[in-house]
This record gives C-alpha cells, structure tokens and sequence, in this order.
C-alpha cells in the first residue's frame, strides 16, 4: 500500500489532483491508515492508468467517468492500444530521423533536396498533430463564482477546480463541446484583468449550439444579460450573444440552412 503523496510523486500528478479524483468518485483510497492517511493498492493504480489514458486522448473529467462506468477499460487491452500507438509514434520518429540524415547528404552533395523536404515536412506535422491541442483561457476575479455561472447559465459542462492549502480557488476548468476552457485569476505581473475591472472586453467566444433559440430561452430563464435576441446573420448562422457575470462577451451560434 503507498500513501497519496508517494502515488503523486511517482506518476507525476500532484496531491490536489488526486484529492479531486476522489471527490468526483473517479479515485478511491483502498483504506486509510489508523492515522487517516489514504492508502494505494493495485487496483487504485491500475484505475489510475485508465483516467490519465483517456485524459491523455483528450476526453473531459465527465467523459472519463461516463466510459469507465460504461465501457470494459481492461487494464491489459488499454496496455496494448498503449503500446500500438508508441510503436506508431516511434516509427514515424524513426522515419523521420532516416529522412533527416539523408536530407543532410544531399545538402552536402547539393542534389535537389525538394521531395526529401516535402517528405520531412509530413512527417514533422503527422507527428505534430498528435500532441497539439487548443485551451482558451479566460480571466476572471471570482474562478468559483465564474464556474458556477457559466455552468448554470450557458450549460457548459462541469469541469475542475483547483483549490490553494487555504481553500481558494485558483484554477478553473469547464467543457464545451469538443474543447475545453480555463478560468485564471486576475494577475497584475502578467498583465491579467477580468472585464470587469479592466473597463470592457477585449475578445469574444463563439460556440456552436444544436438550438439557438433554446440556448437562448435557457439562459434567460437563468438570469443571462443578453446583447442580441437570436437573429439571422448576413453571414450565414443564427446567433444570439450575451456577457456573463464578470463582463465576458459569449456568442451562440448554428450555421442557417
């Protein structure tokens, strides 16, 4: 059995992280020690490898929990889908590499290099797209009362919030559709500052919804400060905007036709 601290240490995760595992029921301690420390069997770490897999291929906290509860996440099978996509990885590394040093003869020999670059570039960006992914960050006073809000209001999916030693929030995460925001507190050395202190917006965020006007309803009925009713646009969707609590300009949207 290992402790919560030994568990963070050695997979790379921090105490916190774990502690929220817990709380959302994704994670649970085998027992706790007479002291009240939680204890790490083998069960906990192999339930343990399935979340950071599927978070690792991009699905949020509540689709993690839904596919495990739902869906055989056999250790042994996740292990070989691992191990299928690092060889993948590693071949394409591989053939990379190949393609690199050939490339620096041909430089040397001054033959043309345009098809040996062409190739290198695939595989530079097969390789690329694999680890890239977009998180839009959005500034706000009061992380806590933010998350709230835009769950309760625009019907974002629950996310995660991270907490300090003293219980305050300082990190926030939502789902919306197929991507994902951060909540980040204000911060004078970067610069940081929720509309609602800086004056105004500087930016908006677009989402596609599957029912403008539903979406609209809802979030009226939840207390939203609209902009625009929903109205068809010259170019081409159906949308409808409105600011949240601390100033932020949302629009929702679904192309016409």
């Amino acid at each position: 059995m290992r402790r919560i601290g030994e568990i963070a240490e050695a997979s790379n995760l921090t105490v916190r992280t774990l502690h929220y595992y817990e709380e959302i029921g994704l994670l649970a301690p085998a027992r706790r020690s007479r002291a009240g420390h939680r204890l790490y069997g083998s069960e906990a770490v192999e339930q343990l490898y399935r979340i950071s897999m599927l978070r690792q291929l991009g699905l949020p906290l509540d689709q993690v929990r839904t596919t495990l509860e739902t869906t055989d996440t056999d250790v042994r099978s996740m292990i070989a889908e691992h191990l299928s996509a690092l060889e993948s990885r590693l071949m394409a590394e591989n053939r990379l590499r190949g393609r690199l040093l050939r490339l620096a003869d041909d430089l040397e020999s001054n033959e043309d290099t345009t098809g040996d670059l062409l190739s290198v570039l695939e595989d530079m960006n097969m390789l690329e797209t694999t680890l890239d992914r977009r998180i839009a960050i959005l500034v706000y006073a009061d992380i806590e009362a933010a998350y709230d809000y835009l769950s309760r209001v625009f019907g974002f999916g629950p996310g995660e919030l991270t907490r300090d030693p003293d219980g305050n929030v300082v990190h926030g995460e939502i789902q919306a559709g197929d991507g994902e925001f951060w909540l980040h507190g204000e911060s004078e050395p970067f610069g940081l500052k929720s509309p609602a202190n800086l004056g105004g917006a500087s930016g908006t965020m677009a989402i596609m919804v599957a029912d403008v006007d539903a979406h609209h309803r809802h979030a009226v009925e939840q207390g939203a400060t609209v902009r625009y009713e929903p109205t068809d646009q010259p170019y081409g969707y159906r949308e409808y905007s409105a600011v949240d609590l601390e100033g932020h300009l949302w629009s929702f949207m679904k192309p016409l036709g």
